[in-house]
């Protein structure tokens, strides 16, 4: 939950008058808990311009020069996740929106802002989506600062930090399909009989579930529902999740598969 202190003015990153007497309180500390976090939506990728604050070609902090990409497609990285809490709530992010601790927001020091990425811890596989729009960490070894929401949705809020997996989600194309991912899974048996679960519980609708899993020492059984077309057909099938007491479904466009 440490922060380097920073921020992006016209494009061009100025560190003299980034002092700690523009915030409220001299060190970082966590958020008051709210009951309804763990039902709180992740934001939905969507197309957006770029901020015309916050990405400029280059910058420096601490004597270290970055580059900001020009293009966010197919970025994975792996490394240390951390987060920020309540002495940067209520203050402007790099590309001059508000930090808000109880959104799924992050920030990177190279994505353009604002990108949109998953997060997936290394040891459990538990993932979160949330929105790049702020610039740092700036300590070594760690690759993105998340939000309060969305370490309270990694499990990270206590512990600070975790190796986590960076990827970035493109936005769907309009009137894209879509395919719904319920859950991630180790144990192939489980994610079976959430197969079998969901295709009981969405009936009479005709949706296949399927099970989609990575060929690896340790691999996840992704249970998806689709392809299913954006609109009504979308809202039927959330709803019917929603109905099961399934919270926070993925959604996932055609071309993210």
């Amino acid at each position: 939950m440490n922060r380097t202190l920073w921020l992006l003015c016209a494009g061009v990153l100025v560190l003299s008058g980034c002092s700690t007497s523009r915030y409220q309180h001299a060190e970082d500390f966590t958020p008051v808990s709210r009951t309804d976090l763990h039902n709180l939506p992740e934001p939905e990728p969507k197309q957006e311009p770029r901020s015309a604050m916050g990405n400029p070609s280059s910058y420096r902090v601490l004597g270290r020069e970055y580059h900001v990409l020009a293009s966010a497609d197919g970025y994975r990285e792996q490394g240390i996740a951390s987060w920020y809490g309540m002495k940067f709530h209520g203050h402007r992010t790099s590309n001059g929106e508000i930090y808000d601790v109880y959104k799924f927001t992050a920030a990177h020091k190279t994505l353009p802002l604002p990108s949109y990425v998953r997060v997936t811890r290394d040891d459990n596989g538990q993932s979160v989506i949330v929105r790049v729009n702020d610039r740092g960490p700036f300590h070594d070894g760690r690759i993105i600062d998340l939000s309060y929401a969305a370490a309270v949705r990694l499990g990270i809020n206590k512990q600070g930090t975790a190796r986590v997996t960076v990827e970035v989600v493109q936005p769907p194309a309009a009137d894209s399909v879509r395919w719904v991912q319920v859950s991630a899974l180790s144990d192939i048996h489980a994610a079976e009989r959430l197969q079998q679960s969901l295709q009981k519980g969405l009936a009479p609708m005709t949706w296949p579930v399927t099970i989609t899993s990575e060929d690896s020492a340790k691999p996840l059984h992704r249970v998806r529902i689709g392809p299913v077309p954006e609109g009504q057909s979308l809202d039927d099938v959330l709803q019917r999740l929603q109905e099961m007491q399934i919270s926070s479904p993925m959604l996932l466009a055609v071309h993210q598969l």
